[in-house]
């Protein structure tokens, strides 16, 4: 079914059958260079400046203001930062160029624009006012990237724990080798008490430790952006008040490593998946996708580093469809986080016609939808083939914007038989439309116990011992 977007038309070979009206980025942009190469083209280039003098640099070309197409031209390019800023993270974004494009982001990027959370959440995570800046290509800041070495520490006996808005995991390691591993339900978004969060998390902490014959470390991976330990932005936490948040939230895991009296860190959920994924294949880059509670993201490049990007891949658009499905949170449409994660999968099937008794939680209806699948359910088979076709879409459009061999996918919802179909599924949608990519791009599943529980085992081994 041909869908008509900006004035662009798309041909996808697979149409969600749950979700017909699912306009994949991935086709837009083809379609958009496609149109560019007829029409003429100019360059544009995208830097965006973090902290610390880092910038990562994005080129491409736009077909000309005159020729054209403004309308997709301009959705395009504010898509495509919305993605570069979630996914690599800036306080300041150059844009070289058309002058016309950069005044429409700085415009959409403002504090009364539509995308003012963005504007709001990168000024909080960076700790200044964010900014668009109109430039030429030539003027458009260089890349100057850094790479951290995470992990990879497998000595002693440790305790590594997970975050997630539906439940937290624990696992206790003897030289990497796990031999426990446990998972706690909670509540932790709609907890308004800093404690709530302090004990859970120590409460996962000592019934791992105590199947240890002594604790020499704890690693951790939660949702959010952490910085030396310490949250700057989660929605974890979205239920605490501020004040409290930056005198209770922001020291907490400073305070459960002083308590412990071990060494003890704490990173983003998606960097611990991308270790994971790195220690468990091998080889490198990897890009990890977590779909939990919401969709977490990590990558690991060839040199087998993070990058200090932020990765959340919850907030990138991944379907340009007028009136796409709203993230709660930021109140933008068409984004991750209303497709791969237990959200998508409820909203997907409810679509379909599966029913849920009235104010169920949605770790909960997950499992009634695995529990249809394992039935051998046809409607339930159809939700998972619907999320496959809409993730191999998405791993092409990752694929312009990161350097892509492994990819590795976990988390609840991938548990069971419906994760062997969303997996199929998006191998068929790479292989038919983007073959290329399909050639060069492994896509995998961990074992069923390292889809559950991998990532608080990786997160164990995050902190060195003291010499």
């Amino acid at each position: 079914m041909a869908l008509t977007i900006a004035g662009i038309e798309i041909n996808p070979k697979f149409t969600p059958t749950h979700d017909p009206d699912f306009a994949a980025a991935s086709l837009f942009e083809r379609a958009y260079l496609e149109l560019s190469a007829k029409l003429g083209s100019e360059p544009l280039v995208l830097s965006l400046e973090r902290t610390g003098g880092s910038v990562s640099r994005f080129e491409t070309v736009v077909i000309p203001p005159a020729a054209g197409y403004i309308e997709a031209t301009l959705l395009r390019i504010e898509r495509i930062v919305k993605f570069l800023l979630w996914q690599r993270g800036g306080h300041t974004v150059y844009c070289g160029g058309p002058a016309v494009i950069g005044s429409h982001l700085a415009a959409q990027y403002s504090p009364s624009g539509e995308r003012a959370f963005d504007y709001e959440f990168m000024t909080g995570v960076y700790e200044q006012p964010f900014a668009v800046k109109s430039c030429t290509a030539a003027e458009a800041p260089q890349a100057k990237e850094t790479g951290i070495a995470l992990g990879r520490h497998l000595d002693g006996c440790r305790v590594g724990f997970d975050l997630g808005a539906s439940d937290r995991k624990a696992s206790a390691v003897i030289d990497g080798e796990a031999v426990f591993s446990e998972e706690v339900v909670w509540d932790p978004r709609n907890a308004t008490d800093p404690e709530y969060h302090y004990q859970g998390v120590m409460d996962s902490i000592r019934r791992a430790a105590s199947h240890l014959p002594r604790l020499d470390a704890v690693g951790g991976s939660a949702a959010g952006v952490y910085i030396n330990n310490r949250p700057r932005v989660a929605s974890l936490y979205r239920g605490v008040p501020k004040d409290q948040f930056e005198a209770k939230i922001a020291p907490m895991f400073e305070r459960m490593g002083k308590e412990l009296g071990v060494p003890f860190e704490v990173v983003n959920d998606g960097e611990v998946t991308a270790l994971a994924g790195s220690m468990s294949l091998g080889e490198n880059p990897v890009l990890g996708l977590a779909f939990g509670s919401s969709l977490a993201a990590g990558y690991v490049n060839r040199e087998g580093n993070i990058t200090g990007w932020l990765n959340e891949l919850a907030f990138v658009p991944v379907d340009y469809r007028p009136g796409a499905p709203k993230d709660e949170w930021s109140g933008d449409g068409g984004c991750g986080v209303q497709y791969f994660n237990q959200v998508g999968a409820n909203r997907i099937s409810t679509e379909a016609g599966i029913t849920y008794a009235e104010g169920q939680p949605l770790p909960e209806r997950l499992v009634e939808l695995q529990k249809l699948m394992a039935a051998g359910n046809e409607v339930a088979a159809e939700v998972y083939d619907t999320i496959g076709i809409m993730l191999g879409y998405g791993i092409a459009h990752y694929a312009n914007f990161y350097d892509l061999k492994n990819i590795l996918v976990l988390g609840r919802v991938t548990t069971g038989k419906g994760g062997d179909i969303l997996l199929d599924t998006a191998h068929k949608v790479l292989q038919a439309e983007f073959p290329e990519l399909a050639a060069q791009i492994s896509v995998a599943l961990p074992d069923e116990k390292s889809r559950r529980v991998g990532q608080s085992i990786a997160a164990a081994s995050l902190p060195a011992l003291k010499a």
